[in-house]
């Protein structure tokens, strides 16, 4: 039996390709006679970039750039292709994990790191450009990005205001005039981790705010500046960010790359899947084991997880789902992509310490899936001749 691995990542415990490598040596140390093939995935969220570099054989260029807080950083971006397609991680410049839970603010947090990363693959030569913007520690809507390629926010009285939230507060108009170029015949393409509007209860400053360090007073603020964009934005561009599919993605952001940028903004899971192969890696398999944290109902949005089952159910391969997390309900939703599912965990724990087992619990998991399955392979020739009798 050949086996297809192909988790996401487990939040704050174990990257994609960890996992993978977890549940693989459990499958090698079980009683199952098989081979494995270990393909971890993304979404859009923090780490698909680094792992769409490794999918796609690029290389990792380093460079230094502002982090969420205007503070020199060293970071990396990937070149693939030739050097014709640029990979940039926006977590790896603006992101949440680069900052202490105290200095989460994102009324002064911008994007403008992940503009350099932009500037310096045009400067590559790069022609397509794909983001992936899970992890970010901003709710700027894309305008330091923006800043960073040229594009001028002006106040009533025509200053340059600073490219986030506490100072866009006062945006009155917006000068494209000195927009680089290069941007016009390049195709930048954001993988987005979320289905969440720009505006509204559902939008990027309610739902994601809060996650960002946002006080209730700030969500109203966040709020007033989005709309605000959008309205200038669209007399502008034309383009109605608040109307872009999977527009709050990373607060914002992806919305601001559309309407000023002409950027694709896509389901970050099935654009992942289709980069890097993986459905000729599904021919050649007869099971295939998925997972990350949680798996829920609210999985089938979009994330990683449901891409792999749903490429899987279309060429009627069975999947096995792993998570910390699974319903305690049956649900039919869920049944019609994974043939099981199965909580990793093996006793009470807090959630420190789950995090902490994830490796040992997934090598476990691995070692119990092969059991069983090789049980199962020995069951079947005796329930057999038990029929004929």
């Amino acid at each position: 039996m050949h086996i297809l691995v192909a988790p996401n990542a487990f939040k704050g415990s174990l990257n994609a390709n960890q996992a993978a490598e977890a549940i693989s040596a459990g499958l090698q140390a079980s009683k199952l006679n098989c081979t494995t093939h270990i393909f971890p995935i993304g979404d859009g969220g923090d780490g698909t970039g680094d792992l769409l570099i490794k999918h796609l054989g690029g290389n990792v260029k380093n460079i230094k750039v502002q982090d969420a807080l205007g503070r020199n950083i060293e970071s990396s971006y990937g070149i693939a292709d030739g050097g014709t397609t640029a990979i940039i991680e926006m977590a790896n410049a603006a992101g949440i994990r680069l900052l202490q839970p105290e200095e989460l603010n994102p009324m002064q947090a911008s994007s403008f790191g992940v503009g350099q990363m932009i500037k310096a693959a045009l400067d590559d030569g790069a022609k397509i450009i794909i983001i992936g913007m899970g992890g970010s520690a901003t709710v700027d809507g894309g305008a330091g990005i923006l800043q960073a390629l040229g594009v001028r926010f002006l106040g009533a009285d025509s200053n340059v205001l600073q490219a986030n939230p506490e100072h866009l507060l006062k945006l009155h108009q917006v000068d494209i005039s000195q927009l680089d170029p290069r941007l016009a015949a390049t195709e930048i393409i954001v993988l987005c981790d979320v289905k969440n509007s720009l505006l509204g209860p559902e939008g990027a400053a309610a739902v994601f705010g809060p996650q960002k360090g946002a006080t209730p007073q700030q969500v109203i603020k966040l709020e007033e500046f989005l709309k605000k964009l959008s309205d200038v934005a669209r007399q502008v561009t034309g383009h109605d960010m608040a109307l872009a599919p999977h527009s709050g993605t990373a607060g914002g952001a992806a919305a601001g790359l559309f309407a000023f940028l002409n950027a694709k903004l896509v389901d970050g899971a099935s654009h992942f899947l289709e980069l890097t192969g993986f459905k000729q890696q599904l021919q050649q398999s007869q099971l295939v084991i998925t997972g990350e944290g949680s798996i829920d109902e609210q999985t089938l949005q979009g994330k990683g997880p449901f891409a792999v089952a749903k490429a899987a159910k279309q060429l009627n391969i069975p999947v096995i789902g792993v998570a910390g997390k699974v319903p305690l309900q049956n649900s039919a939703l869920l049944n019609a992509y994974f043939d099981v599912l199965m909580p990793v965990s093996n006793q009470p724990h807090t959630l420190t310490e789950a995090i902490a087992s994830t490796y040992l619990n997934l090598l476990r998991t691995g070692i119990a899936i092969g059991n069983m399955l090789a049980l199962n392979l020995q069951l079947i020739p005796i329930i057999a001749n038990q029929n004929k009798l």
